[in-house]
């Protein structure tokens, strides 16, 4: 599904290249969570970004909002870590650790800080700050590249399940996939948005959703512990071109953002 960092990475994007005011991205987040505070993970963001240390009162995201923009931070980026695909943290440590177990976070690659969520409690959000040395222009997916893996994903992975004999016909899933997607944090963009990487984000939902009626239908027509891991290995690709597409689609709304800030007026 689409995530709490990919919400804060564009509306705050937008917010720094004047396409939002601060207010709009607090109620952009507000699909994830009625309440949001910062803490800083470390003594260096606590200092340069002058937030409160893990353990300590938290502050607001309006705080963090005003010393991103103090440092002109610029623009914001995914990522959306998995073991064995790490792009975009800039290596290990607590950042990237932090990142994996979350399957998500932030990066800030003109002041190098990284940010984390951790859902607290029902509506309570906390984000991790952190200061991370982080690598240079992060790989360049196109929308295009993304779309043509979602394709080449389906084709794979419905080939395979049938070469396995494990797919299985479920009667009613158009209604649970629409009931599931109904179900999903409806979640806003701001203006100006790419059109494509809205549509390419909205693709990539629908075929995550089917993916979690898959998961949640385990182990589908596998009648032995060994198939049931063959079919799950041949989800998983889909699964990766999901990840991959929404990565896609932020990264380039962000970018597009990014540019028209930049073009003189």
């Amino acid at each position: 599904m689409c995530c709490p960092s990919a919400t804060l990475t564009v509306w705050t994007s937008a917010w720094l290249s004047g396409a939002a005011a601060p207010d709009d991205v607090l109620d952009a987040l507000l699909a994830w969570g009625e309440a949001h505070e910062v803490v800083a993970a470390d003594a260096d963001s606590a200092v340069a970004l002058d937030l409160p240390l893990t353990g300590d009162f938290p502050a607001t995201l309006v705080r963090l909002l005003a010393a991103l923009r103090a440092k002109n931070a610029g623009s914001a980026r995914l990522v959306l870590p998995v073991p064995g695909d790490v792009r975009g943290l800039g290596g290990g440590g607590p950042f990237t650790a932090a990142a994996l177990r979350a399957g998500e976070a932030v990066v800030l690659p003109g002041i190098g800080f990284g940010l984390v969520p951790q859902a607290i409690a029902e509506g309570l959000m906390r984000w991790h700050v952190y200061k991370v040395d982080l690598p240079g222009a992060p790989e360049y997916i196109g929308l295009a590249d993304a779309e043509h893996g979602l394709t080449d994903a389906i084709r794979d992975s419905a080939g395979a399940l049938k070469a396995l004999d494990v797919a299985r016909d479920r009667p009613g899933v158009r209604a649970e996939l629409s009931a599931w997607l109904r179900a999903r944090p409806k979640l806003s963009w701001p203006a100006g948005t790419s059109g494509r990487s809205l549509r390419v984000l909205q693709r990539a939902e629908e075929i995550g959703g089917i993916l979690a009626l898959a998961h949640t239908d385990d182990p589908g027509g596998a009648v032995s512990a060994s198939a049931a891991v063959l079919r799950a290995d041949a989800l998983r690709p889909l699964g990766d071109a999901v990840r991959i597409a929404r990565y896609a689609a932020i990264n380039e709304a962000v970018r597009l953002f990014t540019d028209q800030a930049e073009r003189p007026q």
